[in-house]
């Protein structure tokens, strides 16, 4: 089949970087790009830190 699309010059787009955005983005999606990150990176903190607290619970035992 590869062959097959090959031979009709048929190319498929490949990750996220196949359709690029025609008009540059508005400031609500520049904000919102921003504020996901931001949503990302702490969520990433809080996870790091709830391991931490759950492992030094378990390493204090009084």
């Amino acid at each position: 089949m590869r062959n097959w699309v090959r031979a009709a010059g048929a190319s498929r787009p490949r990750g996220r970087r196949a359709e690029a955005p025609a008009e540059p983005p508005t400031p609500l999606e520049t904000e919102n790009a921003a504020l996901r990150k931001k949503v990302r990176e702490l969520e990433e903190e809080r996870e790091i830190l709830r391991k931490a607290a759950k492992y030094f619970a378990g390493e204090t035992r009084w």
